[in-house]
């Protein structure tokens, strides 16, 4: 669960509070405990427990109405699979279809 609210930090987290934002960010990237952010923001363990609840309820809800996570995904596998592929081809196929990815085209 923990991976699932980081990666959804970097795609929602922008419409985050910029105090929750950052509480959130403590938490799920830098792996800091309750009360050493608690420590660093001035206020209780409660206090930041109930952001993050505050902040996992948020995030769950903009990945259930608009699934940009889920899509980023399908998309990062889909970019790997084509990378595999490029492997297969002639050196200047592989070449014009890396080329290709690099630049991001055909992107939606």
């Amino acid at each position: 669960m923990d991976l699932t609210i980081s990666r959804l930090i970097d795609v929602y987290g922008a419409l985050l509070t910029e105090n929750k934002r950052e509480v959130a960010t403590l938490y799920y990237n830098y792996d800091l405990s309750l009360q050493e952010i608690a420590e660093e923001k001035g206020c209780s363990r409660q206090s930041i427990s109930d952001t993050l609840a505050s902040v996992r309820t948020k995030l769950l809800q903009y990945e259930a109405a608009l699934h940009l996570s889920a899509l980023l995904s399908k998309r990062t596998r889909e970019h790997e699979a084509l990378v595999e592929f490029a492997k297969t081809l002639p050196d200047e196929q592989r070449t014009a279809l890396l080329s290709i990815l690099e630049r991001g085209e055909g992107n939606a």
